[in-house]
């Protein structure tokens, strides 16, 4: 953030899920920059390892271990923040699960759960936030999505249906908030370098008519992770979100969603199509 002399400001940032992964880079490095942190994950080990970090470069932060699908919690967390800090600059969402299966076979209570997690928790930790930043007349509000929210997998219908939602969520808030000087954004890596998709990806039963494609998506998933793009590579660019002046509403940041997105833009459906078939071995 800029004060009004173009000096470089601290800011205070929100960001659900950074124990591990992406979501642990982005607050290292912002801390390290300056910038005070709070946030909460379920990983109350991982969450008291982060803690030992900040106070060895001596950085500004509140962490708690919650459920983001414990409401009143979140909204105690919000208040203890603003204690603190007095306000927030920046929210991020970024708790998130997986959800992998053929959708003849998914568990629909299962599947509940991952939308609850996924939309219903970004809904939270944005709803909880919008009224000081509506006071302040400035803030922004950054949604961790993926590309299955624009170009949907199979085998991910759930999951490709939460991060559908999360986008249409902010695309029709963003006009509600925008008088008020809330800036929004969405964020849709393809693939990280984690272990995100591993914890998801369980080949169908023996005798599942889907069984023989859905080991083919896992084998194909497998070999593209070890390329993909590392959580330190991608959090740098999502850095550059938060810290860019005016959000532009959809990011990417690794090649693959920029260049599946860029094809879902100028390619017929049936083009489309035998290219994803393809390029994830399950075609028929």
């Amino acid at each position: 953030m800029q004060s009004s002399q173009g000096v470089i400001m601290s800011q205070t940032i929100v960001i659900t899920g950074l124990a591990q992964g992406m979501g642990r880079e982005v607050v290292k490095m912002l801390a390290k920059s300056g910038d005070k942190i709070a946030g909460f994950d379920v990983d109350s080990e991982s969450i008291t390892s982060l803690k030992k970090e900040f106070n060895d470069i001596g950085a500004e932060y509140y962490l708690e271990t919650l459920d983001i699908t414990d409401r009143q919690g979140i909204l105690r967390f919000r208040d203890q923040v603003l204690k603190k800090f007095g306000r927030v600059d920046t929210v991020v969402s970024n708790v998130g699960i997986g959800f992998f299966g053929p959708f003849e076979e998914i568990d629909l209570e299962k599947a509940l759960k991952c939308l609850e997690i996924n939309v219903i928790g970004a809904a939270a930790i944005f709803q909880a936030f919008i009224p000081s930043m509506r006071i302040e007349g400035s803030g922004k509000l950054i949604a961790m999505s993926s590309l299955v929210g624009q170009v949907p997998f199979p085998f991910e219908s759930i999951y490709s249906a939460s991060k559908f939602a999360i986008s249409g969520m902010v695309e029709s808030f963003q006009y509600e908030l925008a008088p008020f000087g809330i800036q929004t954004a969405i964020i849709e890596p393809a693939q990280v370098s984690t272990n995100f998709a591993a914890k998801i990806h369980k080949i169908p039963l023996e005798g599942s008519p889907y069984r023989d494609r859905a080991r083919r998506f896992i084998e194909r998933d497998n070999e593209l992770i070890k390329k993909a793009t590392t959580p330190v590579q991608a959090a740098e660019k999502i850095i550059k979100v938060i810290n860019s002046p005016r959000l532009k509403l959809h990011n990417q940041v690794d090649f693959m969603s920029s260049f599946f997105l860029f094809l879902n833009r100028v390619l017929p459906k049936f083009m489309r199509d035998m290219i994803l078939l393809n390029h994830m071995d399950i075609k028929v």
